[in-house]
């Protein structure tokens, strides 16, 4: 059970630094705003798809430390992601365009999906 609760720590945490590390990146070199995310569509892509990124690669971390069953640890922490996104549209949607945060929202399942496919496909799973 520790080992379970560590493996989607970590792909929690692996997320949430990877994001606001470039987040932070972006912001000290002026391409994107401190207080919000009206800008460019074009940026906004480019927001989303590192955030994405970013997730399928913590699912698959997920899925690789998993003791067991790492198809259900990525889901897992998908459901975890899914409610955080949906929490974060309600309380900070309007921070940016409505449809940044709801796509994060949406495409969650096929992320956790994504992230802990891919280390199943690799022939290395438990």
């Amino acid at each position: 059970m520790l080992k379970s609760a560590f493996a989607i720590f970590v792909g929690l945490i692996s997320n949430v630094v990877l994001s606001i590390s470039f987040d932070t990146i972006l912001k000290v070199m002026n391409i994107l705003p401190y207080d919000h995310m009206f800008v460019a569509t074009p940026i906004v892509l480019f927001v989303l798809g590192y955030r994405i990124i970013f997730s399928i690669f913590g699912c698959y971390l997920t899925a690789r430390l998993a003791p067991q069953n790492p198809m259900k640890h990525a889901y897992i922490l998908g459901g975890i992601g899914l409610v955080l996104g949906i929490t974060g549209a309600i309380l900070a949607g309007h921070i940016g365009p409505w449809w940044y945060s709801w796509s994060l929202v949406i495409l969650t399942p096929p992320i956790a999906y994504l992230g802990g496919k891919l280390y199943v496909s690799t022939g290395n799973s438990k």
